[in-house]
C-alpha cells in the first residue's frame, strides 16, 4: 500500500448518530440524504422506534457541525449521540426501510403552509395548482393524520390514497422537496375537497354559514363585516357573548382591524399560525367580541383557506378586508367535530353549506389561542399547532399519567425526561366530550407505548378526571388543585422547591374549603405548605354563583356587615331582595380571586348573569385604562389578603366601569405584591398561576412590581396557566412522590 493510500485510509471514518426530538415526519431523512451528498458520504439513515439512525462514512470530519447547523425547519432535536464505529466500504448512500419497535420518538405538530407550497398552489404551471391538499416535508399536517409510530405513511389517514406515478416519482428523489412526505398527494391521486372555494365564498358573500373541514375538523364561518351573518351564528350554535375568532388572508390584512405589535405579528406567522388576540381598531361589528377591547385573530393556514380567501379577491401578500369568523364547529359545547357524516348530521341546523373532504382526521385538534403577556408568548389554549411538542422535565423520571381537571381539562403522560401534554379537550359535564377525553387518553398511551407506573389526579372525588383515575386502576395519586397549578409553572422552569401564589376560580382545598387565592410552598417531594390566602367570602349558591355574579355581590356586603342594603343596591335584579333575605353565617366561604372578580363586577353593574366562565373578569380587563390603587384598599394581616376595603369603596363611591377596573386591577397587584414579598426571600422565584394569570393586566403588573422588589416572577409558556396546565403539575408531584417512595399521596379508589 502507498504512503497516500494509507493516509487516505486514515482519515475514512465511519460515524453511528442516534438522534432523538421531534425527527421524523419533519423532512429528516431527505435532509441527511442530501447532507451526505453534499460531502461525498457512504452509508444510510432511517427511522426507527426510537428515533432517527444515521452511518455515514467518507471524510466525515463536518457531519455532524453541518446536520446541528441546518436541521430542517420543523425538526426538534432532543439528544445526538454519536459514535466511531469500524468502516464498511459503502458504495453509495441509502434510505432504509422504517424498522419498528417500542415507540421512543415523537411526531411533530402540524404545520401552516409553508411558502414554497404556496408558490406551488398558485402557480398555473405547477400540478399542485390549486390543490386544497398540498404540502412537503416542511409543511401540513402532522399529529392530527397520525395514527401511530414510527411515522411512516402506511400509519396515517394517507394510507388509503396509493401515490400517483408522479407523487411516487417525487416521494423517491432526493432532489425533490416532498422527498419521504408521508401526507404527499396531488389532485390525480390524493384527497378530495366536495366544493370548490368559489362556492364558499359565494355563500359568504350572501350571508350564510358554511362549516369546513380543515386540518383537526370543522369551523363555521361567515362573512365578519355582515352583522346579521355573525348574530344569526350566534343564534344558531347558542353563543350568546364568548368573543368569535377571526380568519384572515394574510399578516397584512391583521393591520386592517387591529393594532397588532411585532410581537403579536411573529406569533401570528409561526409556523404554528395561532389565534392571536390584538388590540382592536373596533371596525367590525360588536357581535364579533362583545365588549372586548381586543380581538382573537388568526391567519390563514390550510392550502383551502388561501384558495377561499383566493376566490374572495386577496391577492398574495397584500391586506384583504375580506375577514372571517372562525369558530369551532362544537354545537352543544360538544367536542369539535372531525367526521363528514356527523358534521352533516350535527349542523345541518347550523351551517348553511357544509363542506366536507375525504382524509379522515385520526386526532381531533382546536386551533390554539395566545397572547403576549409580558414581553413573550403566553397560551390560552394549546391545540393545534403545539401538541404533541413534549415539555423537557430536566431529567428522567418514572412514568406518570395525570389527569387534569374537570373544566379545560387535559392529560399528560410522562416518560423519561418528557412531559406530553395533550391537546385542549374542554370541561368534561358534556358525555361526548368525557369521550373525547378517554380517546385522548388511549391515544396518547398507544402512540408513545407507555404503561404508566401510576395514575395523578384531582382531591376533588366528583371530578369526572378523578373517577377516570379509579377506573384506569392503581396505585393512584390524589393531589391538591392549587398546589397542582403551582407545580405545573414550577415543571416547565425547571423548579420542584418552589413558593407560588395559584390564583383561580375554585378548587377543593385539603381541609374540604373552597379555595382559590392562595400562597403555597412546595417541598419537592410532591407536598406543600400554605402560607397564605385571600381572605374568605360567602360562596352564596355554590356553584351558580360562577355564573351569576350578583351573588358575589351580595356576598361582599355580607361581607361588610352590611347585607341590609343589598336589596337597594341590587333592586334591579329581581331574585337579590329574595337572594339577600337568605343568605346567612352557614355558607361556605371561599378565598378565590375569580369570585373576587364576580363581586366586583356585580357592584360595577355589569350584567347579573354569565354566558362563559370568565365573562365578568374579561369585561373588567377589557375595561381598563391605566390600573392605580386605591389607597386603603388592602389589608395583609396574619397570612390574609383583604380586599374588603376595595368593595366598600366600589359600594360607597359608585364608580364607572372603567374607573372601577382602574382601582381593582390596581388594588389586587399592590395587594398581592405586598402580601408575596411578606411570604418570600430577596431574589426568590415566584411561580405566578391559576386562571386569573390569564388576565394580562393583572400578570404584567403583578411581575413588573415584583422585579422591582428583587423578586423572580415564573409565568406559564409552554401551556395555559388555567386548568389545561393543570395536568402537568400533577405529573410533576406525582414523579416527586414516587422518585422518594413516598406513599403518602397514594390512595386507592
Amino acid at each position: 500500500m502507498t504512503q497516500a493510500a494509507r493516509q487516505h485510509e486514515e482519515h475514512v471514518t465511519r460515524l453511528r448518530l442516534r438522534l432523538r426530538g421531534a425527527v421524523q415526519g419533519v423532512g429528516m431523512r431527505p435532509f441527511v440524504h442530501g447532507l451526505a451528498a453534499r460531502l461525498c458520504l457512504t452509508g444510510f439513515v432511517r427511522n426507527d422506534a426510537e428515533g432517527v439512525l444515521i452511518e455515514v462514512e467518507g471524510f466525515a470530519k463536518n457531519f455532524v457541525a453541518t446536520l446541528r447547523a441546518e436541521l430542517p425547519p420543523l425538526a426538534r432535536l432532543d439528544s445526538l449521540h454519536c459514535e466511531d464505529i469500524a468502516p464498511r466500504g459503502d458504495t453509495n448512500f441509502v434510505i432504509e426501510t422504517t424498522r419498528q419497535g417500542r415507540a421512543q420518538t415523537r411526531i411533530p405538530a402540524d404545520a401552516a403552509i409553508c411558502e414554497n407550497c404556496l408558490d406551488d398552489l398558485f402557480n398555473p404551471s405547477s400540478r399542485f395548482h390549486h390543490y386544497p391538499f398540498v404540502n412537503c416535508t416542511h409543511c401540513g399536517p402532522r399529529y392530527t393524520l397520525t395514527k401511530n409510530l414510527p411515522y411512516d405513511r402506511a400509519r396515517t389517514s394517507m394510507a388509503r390514497f396509493p401515490m400517483c406515478e408522479e407523487c411516487a416519482r417525487d416521494y423517491a428523489d432526493p432532489t425533490n422537496r416532498r422527498f419521504h412526505a408521508e401526507p404527499i398527494a396531488c389532485a390525480n391521486c390524493g384527497p378530495r375537497l366536495s366544493h370548490p372555494p368559489s362556492e364558499l365564498v359565494a355563500a359568504l358573500r350572501a350571508g350564510k354559514i358554511v362549516a369546513l373541514k380543515g386540518i383537526g375538523g370543522f369551523h363555521l364561518l361567515c362573512d365578519a363585516s355582515n352583522a346579521d351573518a355573525v348574530a344569526e351564528l350566534r343564534r344558531r350554535k347558542d353563543r350568546e357573548a364568548k368573543p368569535f375568532a377571526l380568519m384572515l388572508a394574510n399578516e397584512a390584512s391583521a393591520e386592517l382591524f387591529g393594532q397588532p405589535t411585532p410581537q403579536e405579528l411573529a406569533l401570528l406567522r409561526s409556523p404554528a399560525h395561532p389565534i392571536v388576540l390584538i388590540d382592536s381598531l373596533k371596525n367590525l361589528p360588536e357581535a364579533v367580541a362583545p365588549d372586548m377591547s381586543r380581538l382573537g385573530v388568526m391567519l390563514a393556514y390550510a392550502p383551502v383557506h388561501h384558495l377561499l380567501f383566493e376566490a374572495a379577491g386577496a391577492q398574495r401578500n397584500a391586506s384583504c378586508e375580506f375577514a372571517l369568523v372562525a369558530t369551532s364547529a362544537n354545537p352543544g359545547g360538544e367536542p369539535l367535530i372531525t367526521d363528514n357524516d356527523e358534521a352533516l348530521r350535527k349542523l345541518a341546523n347550523i351551517a348553511d353549506l357544509i363542506v366536507t373532504h375525504d382524509r379522515d382526521i385520526v386526532v381531533r385538534a382546536d386551533d390554539s389561542v395566545m397572547q403576549i403577556v409580558d414581553g413573550a408568548p403566553a397560551f390560552l389554549r394549546r391545540a393545534r399547532g403545539f401538541v404533541p411538542e413534549p415539555i423537557d422535565l430536566g431529567d428522567d423520571g418514572p412514568s406518570v399519567l395525570a389527569c387534569g381537571g374537570h373544566l379545560k381539562a387535559t392529560l399528560t403522560l410522562t416518560r423519561g425526561r418528557e412531559a406530553f401534554v395533550c391537546q385542549h379537550i374542554g370541561d368534561l359535564s358534556d358525555a361526548e366530550t368525557f369521550r373525547f377525553y378517554e380517546e385522548s387518553a388511549a391515544h396518547l398511551l398507544r402512540l408513545l407505548d407507555v404503561r404508566p407506573e401510576a395514575v395523578a389526579c384531582d382531591l376533588h372525588p366528583d371530578y369526572l378526571s378523578t373517577r377516570f383515575a379509579e377506573n384506569f386502576g392503581p396505585p393512584i395519586l390524589r393531589f391538591q388543585h392549587h398546589a397542582a397549578h403551582v407545580a405545573a409553572i414550577g415543571a416547565e422552569h425547571g423548579e420542584t422547591q418552589i413558593f407560588g401564589a395559584a390564583l383561580d376560580g375554585t378548587g377543593l382545598g385539603d381541609d374540604g374549603g373552597v379555595w382559590g387565592g392562595e400562597f403555597l410552598r412546595l417541598d419537592g417531594q410532591g407536598g406543600f405548605a400554605r402560607e397564605g390566602s385571600l381572605s374568605p367570602l360567602p360562596l352564596w349558591g355554590g356553584d351558580r354563583a360562577a355564573r351569576e355574579p350578583f351573588r358575589m355581590g351580595l356576598a361582599a356586603f355580607a361581607a361588610l356587615g352590611r347585607l341590609e342594603e343589598a336589596s337597594t343596591f341590587f333592586s334591579q335584579v329581581p331574585q337579590a331582595a329574595q337572594s339577600a333575605k337568605m343568605l346567612g353565617a352557614n355558607y361556605p366561604q371561599t378565598t378565590s380571586l375569580g369570585r373576587l372578580f364576580d363581586a366586583c363586577a356585580a357592584l360595577l353593574g355589569f350584567p347579573q348573569r354569565q354566558d362563559f366562565e370568565g365573562q365578568a373578569a374579561m369585561r373588567l380587563e377589557a375595561a381598563v385604562r391605566q390600573p392605580k390603587a386605591l389607597p386603603g384598599g388592602h389589608a395583609w394581616r396574619e397570612g390574609k389578603l383583604d380586599f374588603t376595603p376595595l368593595l366598600a369603596h366600589l359600594i360607597d363611591a359608585d364608580p364607572d366601569a372603567r374607573e372601577g377596573s382602574d382601582l381593582l386591577h390596581g388594588t389586587l397587584i399592590a395587594g398581592l405584591t405586598e402580601a408575596l414579598c411578606a411570604l418570600t426571600q430577596q431574589d426568590e422565584k415566584i411561580a405566578l398561576g391559576g386562571g386569573c394569570m390569564m388576565n394580562r393586566i393583572l400578570s404584567e403588573g403583578l411581575a413588573q412590581n415584583l422585579r422591582d422588589n428583587n423578586r423572580a416572577p415564573l409565568l406559564a409558556r409552554k401551556l395555559p396557566p388555567n386548568d389545561g396546565g393543570l395536568s402537568l403539575g400533577q405529573a410533576a408531584l406525582a414523579r416527586a412522590v414516587l422518585r422518594n417512595n413516598s406513599t403518602s399521596s397514594l390512595r386507592e379508589p
